[in-house]
């Protein structure tokens, strides 16, 4: 029977970090992220080797500049033709720029600042690559931890909670994991075909 965290009786946080302690990988398709979420597990990434594909890949689907940019990435997109490398260039920026405003916001203590160190250099080891999706708003949050285990190769969790403190720990959320190998299986091929859209950006250098 499938577990569930509702940060009242049981909180997603504690389950997602334990299941990174036996894990070598993980995927998270999450809606929004913010600094503080990311330094509630980011020292159990640290120590992954990213040449052996110890990779924690991020896809937020949510965070979004003005909607004229939208507009006109939409217009490029459905219009064969229209982008060029300099445009996907400046677009790419502008929105891994908004993602970085997000990220910071409301720093004010040493312990934030290292922890933006800490996720700096993270996205520069390739231990953490983060994508924006573009396509459409996308509001599923799917983590999915990975490790060699032959009775439970992939622990996924499903729910509402977004990679925030509030969302994995505080805020009223719902949330099941999923241990079957079928389901796990089908929830990994969902994000791979989300993480290889072609409007999903990897802004990881632009972070």
């Amino acid at each position: 029977m499938a577990r569930i965290f509702d940060n009242i009786d049981q909180d997603l946080l504690t389950a997602l970090r334990d299941t990174l302690v036996v894990s070598k990988r993980s995927d998270f398709c999450v809606g929004y992220l913010n600094l503080r979420g990311w330094q509630a597990i980011d020292d159990l990434i640290q120590p992954w080797d990213a040449t052996a594909g110890q990779v924690c890949r991020v896809l937020v689907g949510m965070q979004r500049p003005p909607h004229e940019e939208i507009r006109e990435l939409y217009r490029q997109a459905e219009e064969p033709g229209l982008i060029d490398n300099a445009t996907a260039t400046r677009l790419k920026a502008q929105f891994a720029a908004h993602l970085r405003e997000q990220i910071t916001l409301g720093i004010p203590t040493g312990h934030d600042e290292a922890g933006l160190r800490r996720l700096a250099r993270q996205l520069r080891a390739g231990q953490v690559v983060v994508k924006l999706f573009l396509p459409y708003p996308l509001h599923a949050k799917l983590y999915l931890l990975f490790r060699d285990d032959a009775n439970n190769p992939i622990t996924g969790f499903v729910g509402s909670s977004n990679l925030t403190v509030a969302g994995l720990s505080r805020h009223g959320e719902l949330n099941v994991d999923v241990l079957d190998h079928l389901g796990t299986k089908k929830l990994s091929q969902w994000f791979d075909a989300r993480w290889g859209e072609r409007w999903a950006l990897d802004v990881s250098a632009d972070l």
